[in-house]
């Protein structure tokens, strides 16, 4: 397989005119069916790391055409990121995939979402289970301060069916230890462990696979998830969210929510 490499395009920012209006600053091709870009920030937008707003383009007749995006930048970052699959005949993405910098999105800053460190009771080990695109709200959660104060250990899962679709977060990954913000306080932390389902890779396999067998406790050289230390974060299709979620609860885990934190919580919303 020939190494594709992410095309990015970035120039400087233009002025919003339309309500609601950001401007495109940046975009990343990563490959045929994955891309991220990133927009201008409202200056009143506040968010939570992990949470989710509503973007998207003006259809043809004027009218908005929305859908729920995690916002992949953490809460201190002046910018908002966004990670997209590319559907060809989908009504949003089939047009947001063409998005150029200085293009406008519309976005409405009013978020929400269950990905947020208060919808969890404290703990010592932090899990991010995801598929595809749904490493968006990790992406941000792992810029966030608050996520290596909290905990003793962060594991990123991150299952895709191509090595070449894994690239988002491990360049993501690797370029933390560099941040200036959180640089120091990772150390080693933060697990990275990506899996692929379709190409061969050093890790094959779903993670539901890998966990129900516990190869991915033997992987990581730790023990098995138990509700008295461990915590957990779930983002992909909703075939996988049940299923995860029905490994967490055999596991003791219960599921939270912001305004009654348990163990782990499973994101509503999600494109990809």
């Amino acid at each position: 397989m020939t190494e594709q490499k992410p095309v990015t395009e970035t120039t400087a920012t233009k002025v919003p005119t339309l309500p609601d209006a950001q401007t495109v600053t940046q975009v990343t091709h990563w490959t045929d069916r994955l891309f991220s870009f990133r927009v201008t920030r409202p200056q009143s937008l506040r968010f939570r790391s992990g949470e989710f707003v509503m973007i998207g383009l003006l259809k043809d007749d004027g009218k908005p055409l929305l859908r729920a995006y995690s916002i992949a930048s953490p809460a201190w970052d002046e910018e908002l990121e966004f990670y997209s699959i590319k559907v060809q005949d989908g009504p949003l993405t089939s047009r947001l995939q063409h998005i150029q910098v200085g293009d406008q999105i519309i976005l409405r800053p009013k978020p929400v979402g269950t990905l947020v460190h208060d919808a969890l009771i404290p703990g010592k080990r932090l899990w991010f289970f995801a598929t595809g695109t749904g490493v968006a709200p990790f992406a941000s959660l792992i810029r966030e301060p608050q996520t290596y104060e909290d905990y003793d250990k962060i594991i990123l899962t991150h299952t895709c069916r191509d090595v070449a679709e894994l690239e988002y977060g491990r360049q993501l990954v690797e370029s933390l230890s560099d941040d200036p913000l959180i640089g120091d306080m990772i150390g080693d932390k933060l697990v990275y462990y990506p899996t692929t389902t379709r190409e061969e890779s050093p890790k094959m396999g779903r993670i539901t696979d890998l966990l129900t067998s516990g190869q991915v406790f033997q992987d990581l050289g730790i023990t098995g998830i138990t509700p008295e230390t461990d915590r957990a974060m779930v983002c992909g299709s909703l075939g996988l969210n049940n299923d995860i979620k029905a490994i967490l609860e055999g596991f003791g885990l219960r599921e939270g929510a912001n305004s009654e934190p348990a163990e782990y919580v499973v994101e509503k919303a999600f494109v990809g």
